[in-house]
């Protein structure tokens, strides 16, 4: 009768990957809050350029409808009012332009910079 190898993980082996997924899933729940208030940005940003006459509006109307489009959506904290730009230039502009920084592990930090234009209607 032959002997049969063992086969599979020690428990040192298991640890180790253990240890990447864990530390993969930190980074996740770290980084993802980012990208899902960038999102909510955008969605905000797209419902004011659908507005009609949107393009009419005087910038501190935009900020402000802007402004209360994210505070709606639990998205205020990165953005304020210093990154909301309009650009009137071939056309009217909304333009937010922001920069996340969120700390990770020690003095580690993330850093997002998100800059995004739509265009706004007549």
């Amino acid at each position: 009768m032959k002997m049969q190898q063992q086969k599979g993980m020690s428990l040192v082996g298991f640890l180790v990957v253990l240890a990447m997924v864990v530390f993969v899933a930190y980074l996740g729940m770290r980084i993802m809050p980012i990208y899902l208030e960038f999102y909510s940005v955008k969605q905000a940003m797209n419902g004011i350029a659908e507005e009609s006459g949107s393009a009419n509006f005087s910038p501190f109307d935009i900020k402000t409808k802007m402004l209360n489009r994210l505070y709606v959506s639990y998205a205020d904290g990165g953005v304020g009012v210093e990154d909301i730009k309009v650009v009137r230039n071939n056309g009217v502009w909304l333009q937010v332009q922001y920069e996340r920084r969120e700390p990770v592990l020690g003095n580690l930090d993330v850093i997002a910079a998100f800059d995004e234009r739509v265009r706004l209607g007549n």
